[in-house]
């Protein structure tokens, strides 16, 4: 079986897109490991399917998966690609979209400029919508890694995220910290955790080790979860540029319950044909 397939990248957060409107698409997980396999298939962080609603109320459907081969409910950095997708591919001329995932709808918008802002939701808090082992919801909590206790923000935007704040980014110890952070039993759909080095009460550079990824050059749920996690606990107030490997991000939030705004690039690199 036959698949066109478009590789992008957010701020090279790379992704393989298959248009599954235009053609079947049903991927298996062993499937989507090698896909992603950057030395056997196209390679890619992720994988994003782009799909017809299942409601009226929505333009498209939005499914992600893992390199590892799971699927996930949401994808900062895929949010942005997906509407410079389908808007490219002439699926839609809408420059503002409402698309479904596994996690909640999002909206996102192409703005003039050629960036992508994306509405990504309110964050949530309560440990059993993280999912998170917790007695109570709390702003931080401590967290035995190993030999060590440290303290975490831990939320949900559409997917499970652990903030660490740092003194310096570049000495973290994301690959072995970031990793044990990740399958720690006390997040029972592993998390991603991301490592945040305040420089201003406007400006962040962070560093995410992905569930099911490791580290990527930059995660816009990440992003948004850091921020939120920051603007919390008093030491950030919106927006926050928040400087990855991979490039910038801006990320507004006006605090409670209110949505957070992400806004960023996206990018096409190439478009093929892959063989399933």
């Amino acid at each position: 079986m036959k698949l066109r397939f478009t590789k992008m990248h957010g701020l090279g957060n790379d992704f393989v897109v298959f248009d599954g409107i235009s053609q079947a698409v049903t991927l298996r997980s062993e499937q989507c490991r090698r896909i992603a396999d950057r030395h056997f298939g196209v390679g890619c962080d992720q994988i994003l399917l782009v799909e017809k609603p299942s409601r009226d109320d929505v333009d498209f459907r939005y499914r992600i998966f893992n390199a590892d081969g799971g699927e996930v409910g949401q994808c900062g950095n895929g949010a942005r690609c997906f509407v410079r997708f389908v808007h490219d591919h002439g699926l839609t001329d809408k420059s503002a979209i409402r698309v479904e995932t596994a996690s909640g709808v999002i909206e996102p918008h192409l703005l003039d400029s050629g960036l992508v802002k994306v509405n990504m939701g309110a964050p949530r808090y309560a440990p059993a919508e993280i999912p998170f082992v917790a007695d109570a919801e709390a702003l931080t909590y401590p967290l035995k890694v190993g030999q060590h206790v440290i303290e975490i923000a831990a939320l949900s935007m559409g997917n499970p995220h652990a903030v660490l704040r740092v003194n310096d980014l570049d000495s973290a110890p994301v690959d072995i910290l970031g990793a044990a952070i990740e399958s720690h039993p006390r997040f029972p759909q592993r998390v991603n955790a991301g490592f945040m080095q305040v420089l201003t009460p406007h400006d962040i550079r962070l560093r995410v080790y992905e569930r099911g990824a490791g580290e990527t050059l930059a995660c816009g749920t990440g992003a948004c979860a850091a921020a939120v996690a920051g603007i919390r606990q008093g030491w950030l107030h919106t927006p926050v540029s928040v400087h990855t490997r991979g490039g910038d991000l801006v990320i507004e939030w006006s605090g409670m319950d209110q949505p957070v705004y992400m806004t960023g690039p996206a990018e096409t690199v190439f478009e093929g044909e892959l063989d399933i």
